[in-house]
């Protein structure tokens, strides 16, 4: 089956859609990008994915594509057309096409839009999350404003490949005082050994994740004990658990920071029940 894609108004077959060279998002990596789970034919968490959409592009000056009904629209039927019933779904809106300039297009200008739909393996994820997976530590080297979703990711990439190089799944972001910020693609947690759940506050250094957000609900309606503060590598690694968090990769267990095994070096018991429990407390739409 060919997949499909949205772009600028058009379904298109995947391997034919294209961009303007002069997309401001190639350009300049002017826009922002929103990436939603899919999982049993529903989508995760859309209603507070449009919310840090519209967040980020108002943050840059950034018009919405469309109203965002007509934007869930287009979501739903990407993922209709693609036929995925588990997978993702993502967005990317960009400040549009114009000659290169680094100031910003006149007004007349629209938003350029681009939507695309892919399936994943639940059975491998689930597989991957009985082991755990391994994280290494990079030195925080991005802009300060990660809490805005953009499309400038290069740090982002290089940490991942490092990553993937060390035969780790993740690279976890850690600041000049040793204080882990996030991971390249994912939220990150741990479990002290009295069984207190930690993660940085999202008011500086770190995206706001929505997944993030779906186990503080959990946390919440469990009376689960929890603390919002920055915690070092050091304590990242004599922790009880580590985990990180995003709507690639849910709730995925962390049994190894670079050469220091995680608590007994598997996933722990309160990360596997997170895990159990996510699509029961998150929002979900059906296509």
């Amino acid at each position: 089956m060919s997949r499909i894609a949205y772009v600028n108004g058009r379904y298109v077959r995947h391997a034919e859609a294209a961009i303007h060279i002069e997309d401001r998002g190639y350009q300049f990596a002017d826009g922002v990008y929103e990436v939603c789970e899919i999982w049993h034919g529903h989508l995760v968490d859309e209603r507070r994915h449009l919310d840090r959409l519209e967040r980020s592009l108002n943050e840059l000056s950034i018009r919405m594509p469309m109203g965002r009904a007509a934007l869930s629209q287009v979501l739903h039927e990407v993922v209709r057309r693609n036929k995925v019933r588990d997978g993702l779904v993502y967005m990317q809106v960009t400040r549009g096409v114009s000659r290169r300039d680094h100031v910003f297009p006149p007004a007349s200008v629209e938003p350029a839009l681009v939507v695309t739909a892919r399936s994943s393996q639940p059975a491998a994820a689930s597989a991957l999350a009985e082991k755990g997976v391994s994280v290494i530590s990079v030195p925080e080297n991005r802009w300060e404003r990660v809490d805005i979703k953009t499309v400038g990711l290069l740090p982002n990439v290089l940490a991942k490949q490092k990553a993937k190089e060390a035969g780790a799944k993740e690279a976890w972001f850690v600041d000049r005082d040793g204080m882990v910020t996030e991971g390249g693609s994912t939220n990150a947690w741990i479990v002290t050994k009295d069984n207190c759940l930690v993660t940085r506050p999202a008011t500086s250094g770190i995206l706001k994740g929505i997944t993030r957000q779906v186990v503080l609900d959990m946390i919440e309606r469990n009376g689960l004990t929890f603390e919002e503060r920055a915690f070092s590598l050091e304590e990242a690694k004599q922790a009880k658990e580590a985990f990180m968090t995003a709507a690639t990769t849910v709730v995925m267990p962390v049994v190894r920071i670079d050469d220091q095994a995680i608590g007994n070096g598997h996933p722990g018991e309160m990360t596997r029940e997170l895990r159990r429990m996510f699509h029961e407390t998150a929002e979900v739409s059906a296509v």
